[in-house]
C-alpha cells in the first residue's frame, strides 16, 4: 500500500524559489564578472585617479609637516612667530637629507616666482647649528633664515606655505579656472596677463560646436539620402562611410597635410577653376583643423541619423503631401521631427568627441587653435605638472557629463512630449 506523500509547505516552497533566483542571480553576477572588473580596471580607477590628483596637494604637507602645525594659529599678516622659524629649519635639515626640496621648491615657485632658488638654498645650508655647536634657539633661527635669504622676513612665503598645508585643496581646480587664493585664502581672479585656461576652454568648445554644425549640416542630407536608397544599394555607400575608420587619424590627418599645403591638390584645384588668384592659408589655422576634424567625425554623426532615418515610415510624407500639405512644409513638420533622437545622439557624440582632440588641432593648427587636450599632454610630457593635467582633465570630464545630462533631460522631455 502506497503512503501518501506529504505536500511542500508554503514557507518550504518560498525557500527553494528564493534559492533559485539567488543561484540565477550568482549566475548572472559570475557571466558579467570579466567585463566589470575590466570596466573598473580600465575605466573607472584611472578617472577616480585623476579626480582625486586634481585636489590632491601633498608636497607642503609631506615636506613641513611641523612648519604647517606652527602657522595653524598664524592670522597671515606680519611675519610668524619664532618657533616657525625653528620648524621650518628642522623640515628643511630633513628635506635635504631625503632630497624632497625640489619638490616644495616648484610647488611655491609655481605660485612666488624665484621661491625655487630661495628655498633650496635655504635647504642647502641645513642644519643650523649655534657658534659653540649647539642647537639654535628660536629666535636664532630666525635671525639665521633671514641671513640666508632676505625673503623669509617677508609674509608671502610664510602665507602660500600656511595656506597649503593640507593635502587636499581646490589649488589646481582654481588654476584651471584662471583663479587663485589670495594669502586669506579667499578665491580671486588671477591678474590679466596670466589669464589663459578660461580662453582655452571657450575655444575648446568654440572648436567642438563648429565641428559638430559642420556635421550636422553635411551629415544630415547625407543620411536622409541613404535611408531612401534601397537597402543593397544602402549596404554599399554605407561601407564607403565607414571605410575611414579603418585608417589611423595620424594617417588622415597627414593627407589633410599635404591636401591642404600651398602647393596641395586643393588650393591647385582652386586656382586651374580661377576660383582663387593665389593659394589659400589652409594650414595652420583653424579652417585646417575644421576641415580635418570634419571630414574624421563625419561618420559618428551619420550613423545614428541613419538607423533613425530608416525606421521612420515613408508613408508619412505621402499622407501629409495627400492631405494638402506642401512637400517642404511636410518634410519640415512631419519628417524632421522624427529625427531629432538621431540628430542629438549624432550631435552629442561628435561634440564629445570634438572636445578631447589633441593630434589634429596640434598639427593642422596655430597656437590660437590648441584645445584643452593639447594643455593637458603638455603638463604630462613637458613640466611633469600632473595635479594641473588632471584638474583640467577633471574639468573636461564634468563638462562632459553636464552635457550628457542635458541631453538625457531633453530626450525624456521629447519623448513624454511624443
Amino acid at each position: 500500500m502506497d503512503l501518501p506523500v506529504a505536500e511542500p509547505s508554503t514557507a518550504q516552497l518560498k525557500r527553494e524559489l528564493h534559492r533559485a533566483q539567488l543561484r540565477k542571480r550568482l549566475s548572472a553576477m559570475a557571466l558579467i564578472a570579466p567585463l566589470m572588473i575590466f570596466l573598473l580596471v580600465v575605466f573607472v580607477a584611472p578617472i577616480a585617479i585623476l579626480l582625486k590628483r586634481a585636489v590632491e596637494n601633498p608636497e607642503v604637507a609631506d615636506t613641513l609637516p611641523n612648519t604647517v602645525v606652527a602657522l595653524k594659529g598664524w592670522k597671515r599678516t606680519g611675519t610668524p612667530p619664532d618657533a616657525a622659524f625653528a620648524a621650518l629649519a628642522t623640515d628643511l635639515a630633513v628635506a635635504r637629507e631625503h632630497s624632497t626640496a625640489g619638490n616644495l621648491a616648484r610647488r611655491i615657485n609655481s605660485e612666488l616666482p624665484g621661491a625655487r632658488s630661495v628655498i633650496m638654498k635655504t635647504a642647502r645650508a641645513m642644519p643650523l647649528q649655534g657658534a659653540d655647536g649647539k642647537p639654535m634657539t628660536p629666535g636664532e633661527t630666525r635671525q639665521a633664515l633671514i641671513e640666508i635669504d632676505e625673503q623669509w622676513g617677508k609674509p608671502e612665503y610664510w602665507q602660500a606655505i600656511a595656506k597649503n598645508g593640507s593635502r587636499y585643496s581646490p589649488y589646481y581646480l582654481l588654476a584651471s579656472l584662471d583663479l587663485r587664493q589670495d594669502s586669506m585664502g579667499n578665491i580671486v581672479r588671477v591678474d590679466e596677463e596670466q589669464s589663459a585656461y578660461q580662453q582655452i576652454f571657450v575655444r575648446t568648445f568654440v572648436i567642438s560646436l563648429g565641428v559638430t554644425l559642420f556635421c550636422l549640416l553635411l551629415g544630415y542630407p547625407l543620411a536622409y539620402w541613404l535611408s531612401t536608397m534601397p537597402e543593397r544599394r544602402a549596404n554599399l555607400f554605407m561601407i564607403l562611410v565607414l571605410i575611414p575608420f579603418w585608417t589611423s587619424i595620424l594617417v588622415r590627418v597627414a593627407a589633410w597635410m599635404v591636401l591642404l599645403q600651398s602647393e596641395g591638390l586643393v588650393n591647385k584645384t582652386l586656382m586651374a577653376l580661377h576660383l582663387t588668384n593665389g593659394p589659400l592659408e589652409l594650414l595652420f589655422n583653424r579652417t585646417g583643423v575644421y576641415i580635418s576634424m570634419t571630414h574624421i567625425l563625419l561618420p559618428f554623426m551619420i550613423l545614428p541619423m541613419y538607423s533613425v532615418m530608416k525606421s521612420i515610415p515613408p508613408t508619412y510624407m505621402r499622407a501629409a503631401v495627400s492631405l494638402g500639405s506642401h512637400p517642404f512644409a511636410a518634410f519640415w513638420r512631419v519628417y524632421v521631427p522624427q529625427t531629432y533622437p538621431g540628430v542629438g545622439a549624432g550631435a552629442l557624440l561628435v561634440f564629445i568627441l570634438a572636445l578631447g582632440y589633441y593630434i589634429t588641432p596640434a598639427l593642422l593648427g596655430g597656437t590660437n587653435e590648441q584645445m584643452v587636450s593639447y594643455y593637458v599632454a603638455y603638463f604630462i610630457n613637458v613640466t611633469i605638472n600632473w595635479g594641473m593635467a588632471c584638474a583640467l582633465g577633471a574639468l573636461l570630464f564634468a563638462a562632459t557629463l553636464v552635457l550628457y545630462g542635458v541631453y538625457r533631460r531633453f530626450a525624456k522631455m521629447d519623448v513624454s512630449m511624443g
